[in-house]
């Protein structure tokens, strides 16, 4: 920043630094998010899937854990616990169900051993929404065509992220995204200028070439997803960085404008509104001036830890006001879907879960988001997913850190 003596660079750090004091005056402190809870208030723990794909998510995040400080802390509401012991945490968890117990003898197990900690969630019922996600799949091209003129685009080469924790320790975990112009700093582009402006014509690296603008822009709220090339190669696509403009949900915009019945809003029925109404295509996607950059992996889809996403055992919370990559055990629903994938009903049900990835919408005590994986069912469960539930953190009490 060796422009900031720039009159008009130190008024718009001022400005930014005021607008960011804003938000954090605004932001629920991290020890109010989760509080604890009594051993007699402990969910019953019924886990409706198999345990193979829970051992290979704690597994994911232990690998996780062992890679940062072991000095470096999480806090659990008003209590903070170190790396070590959020690695003996889940490796005494782990241990434990290898040997498949009973719900009950699980129950007990957990009273015995684990702190629980609730969600504070939203108003007196405390409960958290639900959505869900899952890894798209899509047709492209490694050259621009006719048919595949959508760049998959990867960070621009002028977009630069600024640590405001630099500038003072208030602002920890607070940055904002931009360029510089004329020795200024200033907002990066938004969508429409983007994608209508043509002003990252070989400023920004081309992944791969879509279809179709819909799908670049569900590929985006997903976060990653595959590539199938015509030669029969696949790339994973994955987040890399954003503009920074905030999230602007196009759901919400045709809800609010009488396109679709709140009732029926989908990710389903969002794509059918377009494809149906193709004249009205740009305004839709340019309601949004969020715009996401990916990255190629040579596995995936990988969160915001940069480990493997594991199918219905991921889940994705506000990492400022939540642990990650913490236990955790969730309540909700899920679909119930016919052979013609139809819907239905949806059904209670609970598991355990580790909290290893985040989202620009996923924010506050009220929001988390569920990793369904890949395929049919993935993709209705995530595009319908809109239902309330309970969440709980767990971790080992600091008298059980020692494997048993």
């Amino acid at each position: 920043m060796k422009y900031s003596a720039y009159r008009t660079s130190s008024f718009f750090l001022l400005l930014t630094i005021v607008l960011v004091i804003m938000v954090v005056a605004c932001t629920i402190p991290k020890d109010s998010a989760l509080y604890e809870i009594h051993s007699f208030r402990y969910p019953h723990f019924e886990d409706d899937m198999r345990y193979d794909g829970l051992e290979q998510s704690i597994l994911l995040s232990i690998a996780y854990l062992q890679r940062v400080p072991p000095e470096k802390q999480f806090a659990f509401g008003k209590d903070t616990y170190g790396a070590d012991h959020m690695i003996r945490s889940l490796e005494k968890f782990l241990a434990f169900i290898q040997t498949n117990p009973s719900q009950k003898a699980l129950r007990k197990f957990i009273q015995t051993n684990y702190q629980v900690y609730r969600s504070i969630g939203s108003g007196w019922s405390k409960k958290v929404l639900y959505t869900g996600y899952f890894e798209p799949s899509y047709e492209g091209r490694i050259e621009e065509s006719t048919d595949y003129p959508i760049p998959v685009l990867g960070r621009p080469n002028d977009l630069i992220r600024i640590d405001l924790s630099s500038f003072s320790k208030k602002y920890a975990g607070e940055s904002i995204t931009g360029r510089i112009s004329d020795h200024t700093v200033v907002p990066y582009y938004d969508r429409r200028q983007i994608e209508e402006g043509g002003v990252l014509d070989g400023n920004a690296p081309v992944l791969a070439w879509l279809k179709d603008p819909v799908d670049l822009f569900f590929l985006q709220i997903q976060g990653s997803g595959r590539i199938y090339l015509d030669d029969g190669a696949m790339l994973n696509v994955h987040y890399d960085t954003s503009n920074g403009r905030p999230y602007r949900s196009i759901g919400k915009l045709l809800i609010e404008e009488g396109k679709i019945p709140k009732s029926e809003m989908s990710m389903q029925r969002i794509r059918s509104y377009i494809e149906n109404h193709p004249d009205e295509t740009a305004n839709i996607l340019f309601y949004n001036p969020s715009y996401v950059f990916f990255k190629l992996e040579e596995d995936g889809p990988l969160g915001f830890l940069e480990v493997k996403l594991t199918p219905g055992r991921s889940l994705a919370l506000d990492r400022r006001l939540f642990p990650l990559p913490a236990l955790a055990f969730i309540e909700t629903q899920k679909p119930l879907v016919d052979g013609s994938g139809q819907i239905t009903e949806w059904v209670e049900f609970s598991r355990f879960v580790l909290s290893q990835d985040t989202g620009g919408v996923i924010r506050g005590p009220a929001r988390a988001d569920v990793f369904w994986g890949n395929g049919t069912y993935a993709e209705i469960a995530a595009g319908h997913m809109q239902h309330k539930g309970k969440l709980f953190l767990l971790v080992l009490k600091p008298n059980k850190d020692m494997l048993q």
